[in-house]
């Protein structure tokens, strides 16, 4: 049994990874303030979870919450194309700034090993597919350039302090529990929620756009592998399936899934947006044991079919 601290534990990954983790056996201490994250994300776990409600930025609470812990699952973070162009000191603040806080309070209280959710979006618009860990950043909105500052000093402080740290980049996650209501939601449940309602959804561009999107299951497994995986301190490494699809497939298997005669509206393309994404995953089979364990298809009937029990 091991202590990890999961920062944005409330949210859509860090609830899964805080539920997967208590499973194991783990204990598991949150840091969430709430101002993304949800209560219901953590209702089923809060009797066993001790949570610390406060803010990535406020230093001093950050150091609270690092004590005592063996491995800290870092997912706290304002995470949005759109919301960072904006808004960047917004983004700025809570993914650099806060990501230095949070790094600062592990090195201090000898956390084994901190593990940072980084971004595909790193990669800008790059042509080369598919994305593999060794292609230099090119980061086309202020999220991406807070998501390459972490990882890169995530890799400092491993080389300079000797604190244990892997960053994995996160290709287009989805799953249950995804908001759908913000206005950054991403494609996947925007797309469910709008079907469920009878409205057609917004597809940005021709929507022959690409992306490798990653079952929610298969991150939590990720993270969990690299907070004990030899030989992957001070690593940067992708988490997808190394599959892609378009929207436009997207969409229409959703609604063949949710059995929906709704046809799309499409917009211009949005600010900041990459024209195709598609993982390299051999680093994180080499060095994780990393593989898929629930395909895309799966993963996407399970999605929907949660959404269409929430009512």
């Amino acid at each position: 049994m091991a202590r990890y601290l999961v920062t944005g534990g409330a949210g859509f990954i860090g609830s899964h990874i805080v539920g997967t983790l208590l499973a194991a056996g783990h204990q598991v201490r949150v840091l969430d303030n709430f101002s993304t994250g949800k209560q219901s994300n953590l209702a089923h776990y809060l009797a066993d979870v001790q949570l610390v409600e406060a803010d990535i930025k406020d230093i001093a609470a950050v150091r609270k919450a690092a004590a005592d812990q063996d491995y800290v699952l870092h997912q706290a973070a304002l995470a949005s194309v759109p919301r960072s162009i904006a808004n960047p000191l917004a983004s700025f603040q809570a993914n650099e700034a806060g990501t230095l806080n949070l790094l600062l309070a592990a090195r201090d209280a000898g956390v084994g090993r901190v593990v940072f959710a980084s971004s595909s979006s790193v990669y800008g618009d790059s042509p080369s597919l598919p994305k593999t860990e060794d292609m230099g950043y090119n980061p086309l909105s202020p999220y991406a350039v807070n998501k390459a500052a972490g990882e890169l000093y995530c890799k400092n402080f491993y080389h300079i302090y000797g604190l244990e740290t892997v960053a994995l980049r996160y290709f287009n996650v989805f799953g249950p529990r995804q908001d759908p209501a913000s206005q950054y939601a991403a494609v996947i449940p925007n797309f469910i929620s709008a079907i469920l309602k009878r409205q057609p959804p917004t597809i940005f561009g021709d929507g022959e756009q690409s992306r490798d999107f990653t079952y929610i299951e298969n991150v939590v497994a990720a993270n969990i592998q690299a907070a004990t995986a030899t030989g992957a301190a001070g690593e940067v490494i992708n988490v997808a399936t190394g599959c892609r699809i378009t929207v436009n497939e997207l969409f229409y298997k959703l609604k063949d899934i949710l059995q929906s005669e709704i046809e799309p509206v499409y917009a211009p393309p949005r600010e900041g947006d990459i024209k195709h994404s598609l993982a390299g995953i051999d680093k994180a089979r080499e060095l994780l044991g990393y593989h898929p364990l629930v395909s895309f298809d799966k993963g996407l009937k399970v999605t929907a079919e949660w959404f269409s029990a929430q009512g």
